[in-house]
Order: C-alpha cells, then sequence, then structure tokens
C-alpha cells in the first residue's frame, strides 16, 4: 500500500513544482513592473544592470559583444518585452498551457541571466527545477491545460519510425503504440 500512494504523490509533486516554478516566473515580472519600475522609468534599471554586466570580469567576452551591440541598441524594446513575457510564461506553466516551450523559454532567459553575471542561490534552483521538469515531463500534465486539450500529445516519437512527428496521435494509434 505504501508504494501505490508514494507513487500517486510523485506526479502531484511534480505538478506543485511546475506550479512554484511558474509562480516564481510571474512574481520575477510583476515585480520588475512594480518594484522596479520597469515601466515607470523606462529603460532606465535595464540600462544600468547590462552596463554593470560589461564590466563584471565573470561575463563572457562573446556576451559581453551581444550586450553592446544588441541588447543595449534595444534596450526599451527589453524594457517592455522582458517583464510581460515572464509573466505570460508563469501564467502558462501555474495553468499547465503550453508547458514544454514554457519550460525552454524559461531556460533561454534564465540562461541569458546567467550569462549577464548573476548567479545566486534562487538561481541555482530555477535551473535546477526546469531541468528537473524537463526529465519528469510525463508527470507535469497532471491538472494542467495541456492535458485538457490534448496538448500533451503534441509531440511523440514514432518508435517504429524513429521520429519525432508534430501531430497528435489519434485514440486508435495511442492503443496500438502502448501495447
Amino acid at each position: 500500500m505504501k508504494i501505490k500512494r508514494s507513487v500517486r504523490l510523485f506526479p502531484s509533486l511534480i505538478v506543485l513544482m511546475r506550479i512554484l516554478f511558474g509562480v516564481g516566473w510571474l512574481l520575477a515580472g510583476v515585480t520588475k513592473i512594480t518594484e522596479k519600475l520597469w515601466f515607470n522609468e523606462p529603460g532606465l534599471f535595464l540600462k544600468n544592470y547590462l552596463i554593470n554586466s560589461l564590466q563584471n570580469t565573470s561575463v563572457p567576452t562573446f556576451y559581453k559583444i551581444f550586450i553592446e551591440n544588441i541588447a543595449l541598441e534595444h534596450v526599451m524594446v527589453l524594457n517592455y518585452v522582458i517583464p510581460m513575457v515572464q509573466i505570460i510564461l508563469g501564467i502558462f506553466l501555474i495553468a499547465g498551457l503550453f508547458t514544454i516551450p514554457s519550460i525552454f523559454f524559461c531556460l533561454f532567459m534564465h540562461i541569458n541571466f546567467i550569462l549577464s553575471g548573476n548567479i545566486n542561490l534562487i538561481s541555482l534552483i530555477l535551473y535546477t527545477s526546469a531541468f528537473s521538469l524537463i526529465i519528469f515531463r510525463s508527470n507535469i500534465y497532471h491538472f494542467s491545460l495541456d492535458k485538457y486539450f490534448k496538448l500533451d500529445t503534441l509531440l511523440v516519437i514514432n518508435d517504429k519510425a524513429g521520429k519525432i512527428t508534430a501531430s497528435r496521435l489519434s485514440g486508435k494509434e495511442k492503443i496500438f503504440n502502448n501495447s
């Protein structure tokens, strides 16, 4: 009996991790708008952050080139896009909608944050959480809109052909592939 209870508990813990991961991203976006005043003083915080990153010795040279040539030139666009994307990704993760693409996009944003010279305990926890969610991706769909709309089977691997298909399996194919 104890084994069956723990087996049922694991997917719930993974869902809780997904929701908390989403809350983290949602709060990151909301905080940028409310406390750091990204919208009241557009570009000021982000420009200072990027300039400080250029002076940080732990930032790789290729990323400094990216900051100088792209990020600083488009600081106003990034000023509005970053918090809004964080809020949208947080909502998607909490609701379980487009979960895997949302996690990959969070990883992309997080890698950029780490490359800009900011690594701390919270960064490591978020990074580890993202990879854990990808590893246990079969369990992230419990209590999700992806499962409700049957988006959890959007990308499936066809074992016989060895190809990844971009369409959902029909009911007959699911039964055939699972047996």
